[in-house]
């Protein structure tokens, strides 16, 4: 049988369950109202919170990245009542400055980009270098014809 990660399909299937996480996400009003009872869930290990969802839910969005006084308070309130019910706490932030404050809030798990966003910037990147390479190499090549005369 095929080796995959130094064990065997049989011996990862016997023991994928020990090392999966079981993360809620709380986005909606609901969830947020009903937050200690889903942190009481045996088998939840992250409740994380995703603000731009949430904030939309709770009528209180965040606009050019200000958020209202009740999307913090709720943010708050997730960090906490994980702490409280032993659970770890994540959220999404949208910068590496966002990121250090949550974690200095006591968040332990601290999304700084989503796949869309890593995915845009590196296409970006690459097709901007790839643009360079062939502005570069259009330029050598006209420079060559010209001290070809």
């Amino acid at each position: 049988m095929e080796r995959i990660g130094g064990v065997t399909q049989t011996e990862y299937l016997q023991q994928a369950n020990d090392s999966l996480l079981t993360i809620v996400q709380i986005e909606t009003k609901d969830a947020l109202h009903n937050l200690e009872e889903i942190a009481r869930v045996p088998g939840v290990d992250v409740i994380f919170c995703g603000p731009f969802d949430l904030g939309n839910n709770i009528g209180r969005p965040v606009l050019d990245g200000s958020m209202h006084d009740e999307l913090k308070e709720a943010i708050t309130k997730i960090q906490r009542i994980a702490k409280e019910n032993d659970k770890a706490s994540g959220i999404y932030a949208t910068s590496s400055d966002q990121a250090r404050e949550y974690a200095n809030q006591g968040f332990q798990m601290v999304s700084v980009a989503t796949d869309a966003t890593l995915l845009s910037a590196h296409l970006h990147s690459a097709l901007t270098a790839a643009r360079g390479s062939y502005v570069h190499s259009a330029l050598s090549i006209a420079k060559s014809a010209f001290q070809g005369r």
